[in-house]
């Protein structure tokens, strides 16, 4: 991260003209922000799916402290000035996760690997950042914390010069992401799995 992580953005505003503090994370802020996302993400259908019922909760917020600790140093984690809310975007061309961050996804995910190795969708165009995960804290839903998280993240990727993919199983988030720009560019029914939505935002154009 730059030296100006955890330096206070500028407030966003939402609706209501009500600000909406953010940051950039800190590596201290992993564990609470780790456990906003698995709180989030606890019915999500890919989730659900992938990560084996057997201490499932405790298994995705050791996942998502994992996913974070990569985007630290290979894209932007955004979070909320109470940390309910937390947004991670990965640069592109970022490297895989470490070893040892890999092992440890693949004993998280157990009986579920093979069938999470085996699912295959479309390859997301090399040079987009990808919209990893974007998840607000349920009992803070519905303050805008959420769309605040994605116009400061896709205003660094437009800043950047770049498009942006997401992947999501959740078809009420189509209409949130379309609403910020992105398209659906396919739909891939996972086997006796989740409906996986791709989606894109084409590169902001230039000011001259």
């Amino acid at each position: 991260m730059s030296a100006a992580a955890g330096r206070a953005l500028d407030e966003v505003y939402y609706r209501t003209g009500v600000p909406i503090p953010l940051r950039d994370a800190l590596p201290a802020d992993v564990p609470a922000a780790a456990g906003t996302l698995a709180t989030a993400f606890d019915d999500y259908p890919w989730t659900r799916w992938s990560i084996p019922e057997d201490h499932y909760a405790e298994r995705l917020e050791e996942l998502q402290s994992i996913y974070l600790e990569h985007a630290l140093t290979s894209g932007i984690v955004l979070v909320s000035e109470r940390l309910d809310g937390v947004a991670a975007l990965l640069r592109p061309h970022s490297p895989a996760p470490a070893d040892a961050a890999q092992a440890r996804v693949v004993h998280l995910l157990g009986e579920r690997l093979d069938a999470f190795l085996a699912a295959e969708l479309p390859p997301r165009p090399p040079e987009a950042w990808e919209l990893a995960t974007l998840g607000v804290h349920p009992s803070a839903r519905g303050q805008g914390i959420g769309s605040a998280l994605l116009v400061e993240g896709l205003r660094r990727v437009d800043a950047a010069g770049g498009s942006c993919v997401l992947e999501t199983s959740d078809p009420r988030n189509v209409e949130l992401y379309s609403r910020h720009g992105f398209t659906v560019t396919a739909t891939t029914q996972i086997p006796d799995g989740p409906v996986v939505h791709s989606m894109l935002r084409a590169a902001a154009a230039r000011k001259l």
